[in-house]
C-alpha cells in the first residue's frame, strides 16, 4: 500500500454537507474529490479552474447617482436598438419552458 499524507482544512458545514451529497450521487468521497482536486493543480500547474469576481453584481437603485442611472439607461436603449434584447414575452415563455412550469 502506498505512503498517503493528511490535509487537514476548515470549511463551512453547510458547504461540507452539499458537496458531500453532489459527491456521493458521483460516487466520490470527500477523500477522493480532495485527491482529484489537488492532482489537478500539479498537472495545471495552478488552480484548475478560473478563480475571479463576478463581471458585475446588481446594484440598488438608490445607490446610483443621476449621471450612473442615466448611463445605464442609455446602455439599455443601445442594446434595445442593436437587437440584443427579446420581448419580455419570449424571455418569460423561455424560462417557463426551461423549469417545467
Amino acid at each position: 500500500m502506498s505512503k498517503t499524507a493528511n490535509v487537514f482544512t476548515r470549511v463551512d458545514p453547510a458547504i461540507k454537507e452539499q458537496a458531500e451529497v453532489v459527491l456521493g450521487q458521483l460516487g466520490l468521497s470527500m477523500s477522493t474529490a480532495m485527491g482529484m482536486f489537488l492532482q489537478q493543480v500539479v498537472m495545471h500547474r495552478g488552480i484548475p479552474f478560473e478563480v475571479k469576481l463576478p463581471a458585475s453584481t446588481p446594484t440598488a437603485l438608490g445607490a446610483l447617482t443621476e449621471d450612473e442611472f442615466n448611463a445605464l439607461m442609455d446602455s439599455a436603449v443601445r442594446s434595445a436598438s442593436a437587437g440584443k434584447c427579446i420581448p419580455f414575452e419570449e424571455f418569460d415563455s423561455d424560462i417557463r419552458r426551461e423549469l417545467g412550469i
